[in-house]
């Protein structure tokens, strides 16, 4: 396994892991999501470059649009949640009331 997929699978594995044991901030499980998609969008951009294809070339613009998308969606949501519950605290949040 050359070094540029071991650092592109251990980026998306150390965020991943970010994410499930550091739920206690809201910012600070979009950062992982956020780089989450980072690793992503590396390696869909190293891959047409190592198989020299041309048929992969628009899908990491693709993801990058969808990963902004995401990205103005996450800070909106939580700039509601800290509007309405004084803070960013995820246990603070209740799904079940309106």
């Amino acid at each position: 396994m050359p070094i540029l997929h071991l650092s592109f699978y251990s980026a998306f594995t150390l965020s991943s892991l970010g994410l499930a044991f550091h739920r206690t901030h809201l910012i600070s499980a979009l950062l992982c999501l956020e780089s989450m998609m980072l690793s992503m969008y590396i390696a869909l951009t190293t891959l047409p470059i190592e198989t020299q294809t041309t048929s992969f070339t628009l899908m990491p613009m693709l993801m990058l649009t969808f990963s902004a998308c995401e990205a103005g969606t996450g800070l909106a949501a939580l700039v509601a949640s800290t509007r309405t519950h004084g803070s960013d605290h995820l246990h603070n949040l209740n799904l079940l009331q309106c």
